[in-house]
């Protein structure tokens, strides 16, 4: 039996970019884009995260999120929706094909790095949870349907560009 380490630095197979979503700012609808650029340590250009510049010494955790596409039914289904508007949830990227918690290593001496496309490289910094502005965007009981599966926060490590379709792969 391999041991803890080897497997969870297994990744089934890649992700792909479904989406990519930029909040301009606190409040204002979010914008659909078939791509975007983004800035290590800062975020996606466009983006409100990415304008907040971080302490060389403590970057911020946050400069980009991540939804889970396998998530939109369930969490529709929770609500009592046919379908549910990825944009409501105001998150960077959608992605399909792999369990975003995963790509955080359960090791504290070990740090995984992820490829979005042919440039952008990202670091998994934890979850991200629901606020209670889902409760004006998507109804009553969408903090709790969200609980657990918000999606994660990360950090850009290298910057360039990327796209809808690009793959998300294990860099490191």
């Amino acid at each position: 039996m391999s041991d803890l380490r080897a497997l969870t630095a297994v990744a089934p197979r890649p992700g792909r970019i479904e989406a990519i979503y930029l909040r301009p700012g606190r409040d204002q609808p979010v914008t659909s884009v078939p791509v975007a650029d983004a800035v290590a340590g800062r975020g996606l250009i466009g983006d409100r995260y990415a304008v907040r510049a971080a302490s060389p010494s403590t970057p911020r955790a946050r400069q980009l999120t991540l939804f889970a596409a396998e998530h939109l039914p369930v969490v529709a289904g929770w609500l009592g929706q046919a379908t549910l508007d990825p944009a409501l949830l105001r998150r960077n990227l959608v992605v399909a094909g792999v369990n975003l918690l995963a790509l955080r290593s359960p090791f504290r001496d070990q740090v995984w790095t992820w490829r979005l496309g042919a440039e952008v490289v990202i670091e998994v910094t934890g979850p991200c949870d629901p606020c209670s502005k889902m409760e004006a965007a998507l109804g009553p009981g969408a903090y709790n349907a969200l609980r657990g599966h918000g999606g994660v926060t990360a950090r850009v490590v290298a910057g360039g560009r990327l796209a809808v379709g690009d793959a998300l792969v294990r860099a490191g």
